[in-house]
């Protein structure tokens, strides 16, 4: 049976990743060091085989593969489907200002109630249904081919716990860094984890804040 071989990234840094702010589904650019980040892991993949750049339709995720792409001579196909989880009433605000207006919702989000949405939002149900067939989807078009996929932390997060098998209530132990390299296989049974966290094209320099 012939797989796909996905490198899957997050988004690069953007202001509000800063500031611990919720972007959800708002459409937020990329920070200065975000475009840098791209730039960087764009460079990390200039010699490996890709057959095609998948990216969220959202503006910090398209910028991201759109540096991949550039370097590749490719298109960005933009998936609605790889979008952030849509945080409801969650949306724009900090964490700081949740734990204080709405203790009893923040803490349900924290703890990772399977059943629960902020108001207007998905819940983690919802969302591991959407991303699971969002790579299905992809995945299946490019059969024995190498894919680039460019999404969000908690799209990503999804995706480590797909591919593990773990639970949706089972706490975080693994990093969703913006613009490490993740990779993985799908087969129509399911996807399975290659690496995790790649991020050794982020730790050889600095941001040239003289850069444009």
């Amino acid at each position: 049976m012939e797989f796909t071989r996905i490198v899957a990234l997050r988004h690069g840094e953007t202001t509000w990743n800063q500031d611990k702010r919720l972007q959800g589904q708002l459409d937020i650019p990329l920070n200065e060091r975000g475009h840098w980040q791209a730039a960087r892991a764009a460079e990390a993949l200039r010699d490996e085989p890709v057959a095609a750049v998948y990216s969220s339709d959202l503006a910090r995720a398209h910028q991201t593969a759109s540096a991949i792409a550039a370097l590749k001579g490719l298109a960005v196909r933009p998936h609605v489907g790889l979008r952030e989880r849509h945080f409801g009433d969650f949306q724009g605000r900090t964490w700081t200002e949740l734990e204080v207006e709405e203790p009893e919702a923040a803490l349900a989000w924290r703890t990772r109630v399977p059943e629960f949405a902020p108001g207007g939002g998905e819940t983690l149900l919802q969302l591991r249904a959407r991303i699971a067939a969002a790579l299905d989807e992809i995945a299946a078009h490019h059969a024995g081919e190498q894919i680039v996929v460019v999404a969000h932390g908690g799209v990503l997060d999804m995706v480590y716990r797909l591919a593990t098998r773990l639970e949706l209530r089972a706490p975080r132990t693994w990093a969703v860094e913006n613009a490490a390299i993740h990779r993985l296989l799908w087969t129509p049974e399911g996807l399975g984890l290659v690496g995790w966290a790649d991020r050794s094209h982020l730790d050889d320099g600095t941001l040239d804040e003289s850069a444009s």
